[in-house]
């Protein structure tokens, strides 16, 4: 039967083999009506035999799967009652996470029509798969009957809040915060409704930084926090730009120093500097140029710059602009780097790149469909050498890849 109730409702007359994963995480499946249905909480070969829709369309429902029959050997216990709304991929043995990735990115490459690619390698990972991110943001949830504030974040496909007591996701100093800010509020009896959210970023020393949210408020000045990578000191804002997973990272800085043969390097979509500034030492660059455009980002990446350039004997130059909007500094001497974010380059920057044609591509990307779209265009004159994915976001569905690219 079929309940409907304010755009969702739930199905328990139908069972659904799960066939495979999509790119974007979800299990795909098929109602006898031939409609295709997205899971969330559901593995390839199980059989869904009950589930609550949370979005309808014509040609697609999406559903959160709440009965399964035949669990797959794969399927393990989440450890958190609020994995779906953080990281749906908990009830996931983690080796098979690594396995499903790797064959996710492999198929939007396919998809792309991408062709003579060397082996797309395993994902690589850190092994650390819970109380990774160094960065979370929390809602307020009031419990009526003991009348106390708790962390919360919202359920999948709805507005409703999910009171949270224990979270493994992030570093435990950052959950440990955030229940003690609560705590006080409650004590003094302050109104949580009057709060946004909490946001709280921890470095890799267990230092946290952050604090609470005003509605119609600007966002406060928190205290920055500092971190290491490749032996370079970075200070950021807890508000602002920084990688979540800071082990696994560095992983991918070193991977991209082996790949820098120009002593001349363009840092596009630079953020805070801690891709170009990090492998200055091991890649034995003279030249380098970062670009970024966040005005709150790229202060801190001028003090970046200033602190590296104390250490190196390197020309840094940082420019405030848009990635597109720097064409001017790509040269054919040099190594480009890239890093935007999930929607890929801009056209403009791809024909530039195509036109003055530098040496060699970097692409780290945190989204493999839109940097596949852009690989596409960008082979028309370079070879793809290497495709090596990292596991950023553990028990996530989310993927980083990284890609060098050679002038043919």
């Amino acid at each position: 039967m079929r309940r409907r109730k304010q755009q969702s409702y739930l199905v328990t007359d139908e069972s659904v083999l799960v066939e495979k994963f999509i790119p974007g995480g979800q299990a795909l499946g098929q109602l006898s009506s031939g409609k295709k249905v997205f899971f969330w909480g559901a593995l390839p070969g199980e059989i869904v035999t009950e589930f609550q829709v949370t979005l309808e369309k014509t040609s697609y429902l999406e559903a959160i799967a709440l009965k399964i029959d035949q669990p797959s050997a794969q399927r393990i216990a989440p450890r958190d009652n609020c994995y779906l709304a953080t990281s749906p991929w908990q009830i996931l043995k983690y080796d098979y996470e690594l396995t499903e990735k790797h064959a996710l990115l492999v198929e939007i490459f396919r998809q792309a029509g991408l062709k003579n690619l060397p082996e797309i390698l395993p994902v690589q990972t850190d092994g650390q798969d819970f109380f990774y991110r160094n960065k979370m943001e929390y809602g307020l949830f009031f419990d009526h009957e003991d009348q106390k504030l708790y962390p919360s974040f919202n359920q999948r496909g709805t507005h409703r809040k999910i009171k949270i007591t224990k979270s493994s996701l992030e570093r435990p100093e950052i959950f440990q915060a955030a229940t003690k800010i609560l705590d006080d509020l409650t004590a003094r009896q302050i109104d949580g409704r009057k709060f946004q959210s909490i946001l709280l970023r921890a470095n890799q020393s267990g230092q946290v930084s952050g604090g609470l949210l005003e509605k119609n408020h600007p966002h406060p000045t928190f205290e920055n926090l500092t971190d290491d990578l490749l032996g370079q000191t970075y200070s950021y804002s807890p508000n602002g730009f920084f990688q979540i997973n800071l082990p696994v990272y560095e992983l991918v800085l070193q991977e991209i120093s082996q790949h820098i043969k120009t002593d001349k390097v363009l840092d596009l979509y630079s953020g805070v500097g801690t891709i170009g500034l990090s492998i200055i030492k091991n890649a034995d660059i003279k030249e380098l140029t970062l670009v970024e455009i966040n005005k709150q980002a790229y202060g801190e990446l001028e003090k970046n710059c200033q602190n590296a350039a104390q250490n190196h004997d390197v020309s840094i130059k940082p420019v405030l602009s848009e990635s597109e909007n720097a064409l001017e500094y790509i040269a054919p001497d040099q190594t480009v780097i890239l890093d935007p974010p999930r929607a890929g380059c801009d056209g403009k920057l791809i024909t530039k790149l195509l036109e003055v044609s530098p040496q060699t591509i970097i692409y780290l990307s945190c989204n493999p469909a839109t940097q596949a779209r852009d690989l596409v265009l960008l082979s028309e004159k370079y070879t793809i050498t290497k495709i090596q994915p990292y596991n950023f976001f553990p028990r996530t569905p989310h993927l980083e890849n990284l890609v060098v690219l050679q002038l043919s």
